[in-house]
């Protein structure tokens, strides 16, 4: 099997598994990731976060985004826009929103389209990760293209790209692609993960 037919099995597996969780684990999830992320001093003070509409079975940001309004923080949602092209609009929670062309909620009416260079926080969706920052996502490329400039950066710095998954999306080791942008650290329902702390053998160093 090559490596992108192993990809699809992958993602077909993990997806599944995450449909399969009960409302009462999706909840203690919730509450789990948002115990992580109050650990990454970035989520309590950063002025733009952005995040995503959690959809088939991705862990729900539904405990995280409403802290943030309160501490005078902005939450983004992406839009997709001509040439395939991610941007992030202002969103709050009870504020209209319209499915995009792949039945993802986009804010009906943007305000405003922040670019990605714009944003200090991103919380990103995965299918699969490990502990070096690697990702597995959907397969459309759109957070590797949109934050692509990263790369040429020195890391980590703004925006700072969190993984956000369940605990049992974690593998051993996933290959990562010359177009990859890693992440910097995962937040899942069980810890707070620093992926420049993890050396290149996948062992943590101080």
């Amino acid at each position: 099997m090559d490596a992108n037919a192993q990809r699809r099995e992958l993602r077909q597996q993990l997806a599944t598994q995450r449909r399969a969780l009960t409302p009462a684990q999706r909840i203690a999830a919730a509450q789990g990731l948002r115990r992580s992320l109050e650990q990454l001093p970035e989520y309590l003070t950063d002025a733009r976060v952005a995040g995503y509409w959690a959809c088939d079975g991705e862990l729900p940001l539904n405990l995280v985004i409403p802290p943030l309004a309160t501490r005078g923080q902005q939450f983004l949602l992406p839009v997709i826009g001509p040439n395939h092209q991610l941007r992030f609009a202002p969103w709050q929670s009870g504020e209209d929103v319209q499915p995009n062309r792949y039945g993802i909620p986009e804010p009906a009416q943007p305000r405003e389209l922040l670019e990605p260079f714009q944003l200090d926080l991103v919380l990103v969706p995965l299918t699969a990760f490990d502990r070096r920052g690697n990702r597995l996502g959907t397969g459309g490329g759109y957070y590797d293209r949109a934050f692509a400039f990263l790369n040429e950066q020195v890391r980590p710095t703004e925006p700072l790209l969190v993984g956000i998954a369940y605990a049992f999306q974690e593998l051993p080791e996933i290959d990562d692609e010359p177009w990859d942008v890693p992440l910097d650290f995962i937040a899942t329902d069980q810890e707070l993960i620093d992926c420049h702390a993890t050396g290149k053998d996948g062992e943590a160093h101080a």
